[in-house]
């Protein structure tokens, strides 16, 4: 039986030398240092000021890049870039900002300290400035969101002797706007939300009177406890229907919701391997496509009308976008150039001499290219499903304890879907895409890195661990810790959340850790010291840097990373 029997002191700093990591200066074990030097994000926003014609370009800017610049160079800093923002452009951006998960993947929930945080920046310009927004916004999301900071009464409340004083008034700051008395429930923001609704008593009477009394409504919403029944109160009904708005409008949009993603990912995980070709269309799927296909569907429906001689509905909203001038193409290029909006997803078919240098990713590029040579219409239909694809795991998943960005997402679903090809059970045609969609694809692909990466380093780490002694206590301790996170989550399916309990392993050997973190792993990814047969273990390893499993090599090269572990954590 293998042993750890060794100090844990010398083991550490004898460990150190046989695969180095680079780590920060806190010494914990999650946190890597990226490599190179990156823009300030001050800097960053200082050459995008500088841009002539500023105030014509930024109303222009998709809501998305808009978005991206303000995450990447902080809200509180984009205020001049904000006041330019249009209406419209800032309703988009607050579907994208005001809402947060707890962890990747997870469902989002609307918050209302984000939205103070957006009121101070609007407020910069002016208080009237600010109301003028606000009134061109969604009155139930301003009224959830200013529940949370303040309760609104009648001033009869305090004024009649026989009503009891409501706790918020007797304890907190208050004043009265506009015939309505407002209490705070929270002092952080008071002085400029107040000011702000002064100026949208004065400027926008009709909204402020709507937002009141949702306010005020939400303050004397307390409902009946009997005990049966389980009903919402109205703060959280209001949130709900807030949310449920605004999955229909990104719906439209292209976005996946993230419990639809996380569904369609744990059935995808679910795929018999063994009978691909009896894999029914998949419904989350199916409905995704069916809302691509109704602009298209409108369109034709106008153009019958239009042939017909009734007039053609207005779907104005729903047309494509023309492609952008050429001053806010070149803005848009400043903006990835900076670092602030992403950089382009790769193509999926590169050229002849680029494919021949690399077979990576041969089974989707040939098919996709006969797709693309032989059936337009399949291939604009499998190029919607990889965008699909790429949305759910944007939505849906993580990637190293992390969101993924546009890029990684687009690059792990390709990779994905060429696993699934390569894992198909009967020979594939070559002709098989133009009539089989990638979402199938993808779910044998997703299936065969569960099963064959996840679940098996999971299943072969613990057998390792049950075998491993350590002389150490502590370290001997947290071992079995270790054992019981991970027995636990492999029988609910998800070993990846014994994430945090895998420390231990870096006290044995670092580079092995870093491994099995992105080998147990939602959306499994090898690292550098996982390399195909015949290649030397790396002396030192980037955290950063990593690639998706995208065919049965990259398997063989886990199962042997995974055979030296026992001689790996006990040397």
């Amino acid at each position: 039986m293998p042993k750890a029997d060794r100090d844990t002191r010398r083991h550490r700093s004898r460990r150190a030398g046989s695969g180095r990591m680079k780590r920060d200066g806190a010494g914990t074990p999650g946190n890597f240092l990226r490599f190179g030097t990156a823009e300030h994000p001050r800097e960053r926003l200082a050459r995008i000021l500088e841009t002539p014609h500023l105030a014509r370009l930024v109303p222009q800017l998709p809501p998305a890049s808009l978005h991206h610049v303000i995450q990447n160079c902080g809200l509180e800093d984009c205020g001049e870039l904000v006041a330019l923002a249009t209406p419209e452009q800032l309703s988009a951006v607050f579907d994208l900002d005001l809402w947060r998960s707890a962890q990747p993947g997870m469902e989002e929930q609307f918050d209302a300290t984000r939205f103070a945080v957006w009121l101070e920046v609007l407020a910069e310009s002016s208080a009237a400035f600010a109301a003028q927004r606000l009134a061109e916004m969604d009155a139930a999301m301003v009224i959830a969101a200013l529940a949370r900071y303040l309760a609104v009464f009648d001033p009869a409340v305090v004024d009649n002797p026989d009503m009891v004083v409501p706790t918020v008034l007797k304890n907190g700051v208050s004043l009265e706007v506009g015939g309505y008395l407002l209490a705070a429930k929270r002092e952080e923001c008071w002085d400029t939300i107040t000011e702000v609704l002064v100026a949208l008593e004065n400027e926008h009477r009709d909204y402020f009177h709507r937002v009141m009394h949702g306010c005020r409504r939400l303050s004397n919403s307390k409902p009946e406890l009997d005990g049966f029944h389980d009903l919402m109160d109205d703060s959280e009904q209001t949130l709900f229907d807030l949310a449920a708005d605004r999955e229909r409008r990104q719906e439209q949009l292209g976005y996946v919701a993230a419990e639809q993603a996380r569904a369609f990912l744990q059935l995808s995980r679910q795929t018999d391997l063994e009978r691909e070709n009896t894999i029914r269309a998949n419904p989350i799927a199916t409905a995704y496509m069916r809302v691509a296909d109704e602009p298209e569907e409108q369109a034709q429906e106008a153009d019958a009308r239009s042939e017909s001689g009734g007039p053609p509905p207005d779907h104005s909203r729903d047309a494509v976008p023309d492609a952008p001038p050429p001053d806010v193409a070149a803005f848009i290029d400043l903006l990835r150039d900076t670092g602030v909006l992403p950089d382009r997803p790769r193509a999926l078919l590169g050229a002849a001499h680029e494919q021949a240098a690399s077979p990576r990713l041969a089974h989707i590029q040939r098919q996709m290219e006969f797709v693309r040579d032989h059936d337009s219409d399949a291939y604009a239909l499998r190029t919607r499903e990889l965008t699909f694809l790429a949305n759910v795991l944007v939505a849906g998943c993580s990637l190293r304890d992390r969101p993924f960005t546009t890029r990684e997402a687009f690059d792990a679903a390709v990779a994905v879907c060429n696993l699934g090809l390569e894992n198909w059970a009967a020979a594939l045609p070559e002709r098989f895409l133009t009539d089989h969609d990638l979402a199938s694809v993808f779910q044998v692909g997703w299936a065969v890195l569960y099963k064959d990466v996840c679940v098996y380093v999971t299943e072969r780490l613990l057998g390792t661990l049950a075998a491993l002694q350590c002389s150490d206590r502590e370290i001997q301790l947290e071992l079995l810790k270790l054992r019981r996170e991970l027995t636990r989550h492999l029988e609910t399916g998800a070993p990846w959340r014994a994430r945090d309990a895998l420390d231990v392993i870096a006290t044995l050997d670092l580079p092995a850790w870093a491994a099995l973190l992105g080998l147990i792993a939602e959306c499994p990814v090898m690292l550098a010291n996982v390399s195909p047969s015949g290649r030397s273990r790396p002396h030192s390893i980037d955290p950063a840097v990593f690639e998706f499993i995208s065919e049965n090599s990259h398997i063989r090269a886990v199962r042997t990373f995974v055979q030296a572990l026992p001689d790996a954590l006990s040397n």
